[in-house]
């Protein structure tokens, strides 16, 4: 059987990662990527219906503090008054809500949502993922949107579980999620950063945000 593409990377070298009762889980050897292939991904009905059942409301102290883990380093990155897109945003603006506490400006986009893809027609001083990147069908083109979305100096932020090794992913609750199918490491990350030209900074377990261009900004 011929090796999966990378949907990351377009790698062909990418092998078995880890099986269970569900779905099978392939690593790439260029970027470490690793993901579910297309055949096992969920219909955009199924998808939805998951993410129906999420209950993240925008007045839940435990809500807003998960994010504020996000919200607050990136924001005192920002320059005052910045101008930001919440990428995946969902159907409620709690993050925008929190950023926009801190003086900034934030727009909301979600491809089920809040599908105003007049949005993604500009660029922005930074850019917000909080949990979406694990959702991403096509990571290679997602990221080379979502840098396109940031001005030359600018940031993403992103919230996401890291894959640490194969024994611990056997365990891990996060892969039982059947929408989550695109599963990222430091090494990772490290593979963006440098792709696109980034300086990276990973704080905590699952906030990672990279500055585009750091060396040069346009306003």
């Amino acid at each position: 059987m011929a090796n999966l593409t990378c949907p990351l990377c377009t790698s062909q070298e990418t092998g078995h990662f880890h099986r269970d009762r569900q779905r099978e889980y392939h690593r790439c050897a260029q970027c470490r990527l690793v993901f579910v292939d297309s055949s096992q991904h969920l219909s955009t009905d199924a998808e939805k219906a998951v993410y129906d059942l999420h209950q993240n409301r925008n007045d839940d102290p435990g809500y807003l503090n998960f994010l504020s883990r996000l919200a607050l380093p990136l924001a005192g990155l920002l320059p005052p008054g910045s101008e930001g897109l919440d990428y995946g945003c969902g159907p409620g603006p709690a993050l925008a809500g929190l950023l926009e506490g801190y003086g900034h400006r934030i727009a909301l986009y979600d491809p089920i949502y809040a599908n105003r893809r007049e949005l993604l027609q500009q660029q922005y001083d930074f850019v917000a993922c909080t949990e979406v990147i694990e959702h991403f069908r096509e990571p290679g083109a997602e990221f080379a949107r979502l840098f396109g979305l940031i001005r030359p100096g600018g940031w993403l932020g992103i919230m996401t579980k890291l894959v640490i090794g194969a024994d611990a992913f056997s365990r891990w609750h996060y892969k039982n999620d059947p929408t989550h199918i695109a599963f990222f490491s430091r090494s990772t990350l490290l593979w963006l950063a440098e792709r696109y030209d980034c300086a990276i900074e990973f704080i905590g377990s699952d906030v990672i945000i990279l500055q585009r261009n750091p060396h040069r900004r346009s306003r």
